[in-house]
């Protein structure tokens, strides 16, 4: 990647951060390194095949980074990581960790819509992917993807039983070479600066097709430390890791487990038996998981059959807590719930452990790291007291500095001071602590998944028998909400959902982006701004569901 293309951290901030040890200085690659010299024989990683200790894991890792290196993975270059929960994921993440490579965290989901846009953004130079994963098949769109993406040069399969074209080489051959000690030297001197990039996550924008978040060693791994040593995890725990590992929220568990040396479960499964059984089984004691995963658990017919008991700690983020399922869990469980509000670009706040159950009912707790600053501010920039609702920024150690190659976006984003503009409607209570209370970007979270309205809207349009298009949430009890398009046809002709469906799939559409419902109408509500009306379709829509439309 062009570093151009990057934001810095303000000098001066960046000063701070070190002086105080807010910013350890350390690159990632190094935590399996510290891991495996103290915990050689400890497990480190457990998948669906495989039972790693942290010795095998460093040598895995290491045999990977050198493979990469010969492949021409150079310091700086983005290479596109497309796995589900594997143990495969980590070994590749901290292979390109070790090497100063940038791994693009990608969703198992994306199609090549999404996965050409940003290996384009990213210049990605390889693309770490399976051939197939449950009804993906990622051959069918590989050549599309790099056919927009010339400077692809490499499509390392993961888990394939074909060897060839349209991949250029295999992870597991890649693993399988041996390393000399010149080997060794040569991945020592790759060691990357802790203020580059360590990876970038893509943001489920408002608009158009997913940012690019970059993340330093320096802010991710203070992003790390914190939410790990706030919340008590250490050597004795098991964590569950449902949540994709495409997922911030699992990054951050990935990581924090080489730092802990906590031992990870990961669960490609998102069957409430096979969760329960995994808790069981492994005598997990803390899992992360989206509130409407808690939910379908607790529902579950067979809950009641299984041992939970070595469950210390659920956390619930990625969409809202409700009160009701934080009492169920107390109730069904026994164990502490964890309120947590999170954002890729750096900012999570959380309830803490010994917080009263009606602090983590009815809010999302404090920021993770003390060291940063969280501020609601009215409509013209000034900050509000306590108890008044109004936008959330935040500045501080674990914030990132901006989008990748996105300078408009950027200056809308920031303050003149400095404090990243959440996008989000908040307060700030007596106590300190935060509650949510409305989204100002316009977004959909489906099962813990961002949806772009705008990104589905520009899509839909293209068909030439639509005129117009508004997309929305609608409630859900299972997911929290679903994709909703209202459609205007052009006069004198139809559309059925089947046939849109169909020609969202057609422009290689992810599953996640094609609406799981489609209203036609004549007419779609306007503001006296000439916009769409999105908040008299939010009631039109409840009001379709209750009539059981």
């Amino acid at each position: 990647m062009n570093p151009a293309d990057i934001p810095n951290h303000n000098e001066k901030d960046a000063a701070l951060y070190t002086k105080y040890r807010w910013w350890m200085e350390l690159p990632l690659g190094d935590l399996v390194d510290r891991a495996a010299d103290v915990f050689p024989r400890k497990e480190a990683v457990v998948d669906d095949r495989v039972r790693i200790t942290y010795s095998a894991l460093r040598e895995g890792v290491d045999r990977l980074a050198v493979a990469l290196m010969k492949l021409g993975i150079d310091k700086g270059d983005a290479v596109l990581l497309q796995l589900p929960n594997w143990a495969e994921y980590v070994y590749a993440y901290f292979a390109l960790q070790k090497i100063g490579g940038i791994p693009v965290v990608l969703i198992s989901g994306y199609k090549q819509l999404e996965v050409g846009h940003l290996g384009l953004l990213t210049q990605a130079k390889a693309w770490i992917v399976p051939k197939v994963y449950r009804k993906m098949e990622y051959t069918t769109f590989i050549g599309d993807v790099r056919e927009k993406n010339p400077q692809l040069a490499h499509v390392i399969s993961v888990r394939s039983d074909k060897e060839g074209a349209p991949f250029t080489a295999s992870l597991e051959k890649l693993m399988a070479q041996p390393i000399s000690p010149a080997d060794r030297e040569a991945l020592a001197a790759r060691r990357p600066d802790p203020g580059a990039v360590a990876h970038i996550i893509p943001s489920g924008g408002t608009t158009g097709l997913p940012k690019g978040i970059p993340r330093t060693h320096n802010d991710y791994l203070c992003n790390v430390e914190y939410m790990h040593k706030g919340w008590e995890m250490n050597t004795a725990d098991t964590a569950l890791i449902v949540v994709p590992v495409g997922h911030n929220l699992a990054v951050l568990n990935v990581v924090g487990s080489v730092m802990f040396g906590f031992k990870l479960v990961l669960l490609d499964s998102t069957r409430p038996e096979d969760i329960c059984d995994a808790i069981q089984t492994e005598k997990v004691t803390y899992t992360p998981m989206v509130p409407s995963l808690t939910r379908r658990i607790l529902e579950s017919e067979k809950f009641g059959s299984y041992d939970l008991h070595s469950l210390k700690k659920v956390l619930g983020g990625g969409e809202p807590s409700t009160p009701e399922l934080v009492r169920e869990v107390y109730k069904k469980i026994g164990c502490t719930y964890i309120n947590e509000f999170g954002m890729t670009e750096g900012l999570v706040t959380r309830t803490a452990l010994d917080d009263a159950v009606e602090v983590i009912c009815n809010t999302v707790g404090r920021p993770t790291c003390p060291y940063n600053d969280v501020k609601i501010l009215d409509g013209h920039g000034k900050e509000l007291p306590r108890n008044v609702d109004g936008e959330m920024v935040v500045k501080g150690p674990t914030i990132f500095a901006g989008y990748v190659k996105n300078p408009e976006e950027n200056k809308k984003s920031f303050t003149a001071d400095g404090y990243f503009k959440t996008g989000d409607m908040a307060r700030i209570d007596d106590q300190g602590n935060l509650k949510i209370t409305g989204r100002i970007k316009d977004l959909i979270i489906r099962g813990g998944e961002n949806v772009s309205p705008g990104q589905v809207e520009e899509l839909v349009e293209t068909h030439p028998y639509v005129a117009d298009v508004a997309v929305i949430g609608m409630p859900d009890k299972a997911l929290g909400e679903r994709v909703c398009a209202y459609v205007r046809s052009v006069t004198g002709q139809t559309l059925t959902e089947k046939e849109l469906q169909a020609f969202m799939e057609s422009k290689g559409a992810s599953k996640l982006l094609i609406p799981e419902k489609f209203v036609f109408v004549d007419t779609l509500p306007m503001t006296e701004a000439g916009k769409h009306d999105k908040k008299a379709l939010r009631e039109d829509i409840k009001r379709r569901i209750a009539a059981g439309e």
